[in-house]
């Protein structure tokens, strides 16, 4: 079958709009097909980032605690050198209570009052045969103080928080430093069976007298710094333990720190020359243990020749200017004073909010 050229001219645009019109047709698809996959990775990922944002808001929320545990002193009379009988030996009680502010899953504050005893005394700590020739057992002094102590403290949470209280990981371990403040009075006893009497009001060491340094503050500033680790009993409460040092700004928390003072400073107040040198002292009060035969032993080792046969110990020692005015009382002037809380605590979650009961 022949055409004509004009009826084959109108078969091929025939043919050319057809062409077009699958090609468009094609482009469409293809073009609704990226668009569709586009819009199912878009909602993919914000999903995901949904999803992710939700893991990372975090509620803050507040707990309440309340704690007992040990307090240990390091001092004159309980040297730094000797760290394990320093922590041991003489441990006393300390009580306290917190409150915990939890900003973000690692940072907390909290503000935090602990009521403590610290101890020392020479003879405790140097009754054995391996010191009992020192010097620190022939000086034989002692003291107890209590410290009431208010701190705020930052918290760096080494196991984070989840993103709400009720989600918090089962264990978790912090550090935490801050700064404190702490009123603090020695005693000591007067004698054997005595009296606990206050130690800063008499100047053992001569303070207030003229040449003499000014009477030591009550009240002192401290850094506490410690570690601790937390266990989740459920969603409300939380046990912990923490060991707490305090590095302070004082060498007085044991009313000792310099030299033995001149005695005729002493001459109308008896007491306050007693309880400054405490070295010819018969007893170790707090014990009520016999040094006679200590002393001995320490001037044979330190004055050898000094002590002769049948002689009372206790009537020559001042005679080998041991604790004589000028010489040493405190054995560490440049070191100061500081102790150590090791705690157990509960700790209460706190509502964020008071819930009201519905209206009737």
């Amino acid at each position: 079958m022949v055409l004509h050229p004009e009826e084959n001219q109108q078969l091929f645009y025939f043919c050319k709009k057809i062409d077009l019109k699958m090609r468009r047709n094609f482009d469409l698809r293809r073009v609704s097909g990226a668009l569709a996959l586009t819009l199912v990775l878009g909602l993919l990922l914000s999903g995901k980032e949904v999803k992710a944002q939700s893991r990372g808001f975090f509620v803050p929320y507040s707990t309440a605690g309340f704690g007992i545990g040990t307090s240990s002193y390091y001092g004159d009379l309980a040297p730094y050198r000797r760290p394990l009988s320093s922590t041991f030996k003489m441990a006393r009680w300390s009580v306290g209570g917190n409150y915990t502010r939890h900003f973000t899953p690692r940072l907390a504050a909290r503000a935090s009052f602990i009521y403590a005893r610290i101890a020392g005394d020479d003879y405790i700590m140097n009754r054995d045969s391996k010191h009992e020739t020192s010097v620190f057992y022939a000086r034989n002094l002692h003291f107890r103080n209590d410290l009431k102590e208010f701190s705020v403290q930052g918290i760096y949470k080494l196991t984070p928080d989840n993103r709400s209280y009720d989600r918090r990981p089962q264990l978790g371990w912090y550090l935490f430093a801050g700064v404190a403040l702490t009123a603090h009075n020695p005693k000591a006893l007067d004698s054997l069976k005595g009296d606990w009497v206050k130690l800063q009001p008499l100047g053992t060491e001569g303070q207030g007298n003229e040449g003499y340094a000014k009477p030591y503050s009550l009240v002192q500033f401290a850094i506490p710094v410690g570690i601790g680790v937390r266990y989740k009993i459920n969603s409300k409460f939380d046990i912990s333990a923490e060991l707490g040092y305090r590095k302070t700004f004082t060498d007085y928390l044991d009313d000792a720190h310099g030299d033995y003072a001149d005695p005729a400073l002493f001459a109308d107040d008896p007491l306050a020359a007693h309880m400054a040198n405490r070295t010819a002292e018969q007893y170790a009060v707090r014990k009520g243990v016999d040094r006679t035969e200590g002393v001995g032993k320490f001037i044979n080792v330190n004055y050898p020749g000094s002590l002769p046969d049948g002689a009372n110990p206790l009537q020559v020692l001042p005679t080998t200017g041991f604790g004589s005015p000028g010489s040493e009382r405190g054995n560490s002037p440049t070191q100061k004073d500081a102790y150590l809380f090791g705690m157990i605590s509960i700790h209460y979650m706190l509502p964020s909010q008071i819930k009201c009961p519905p209206l009737k």
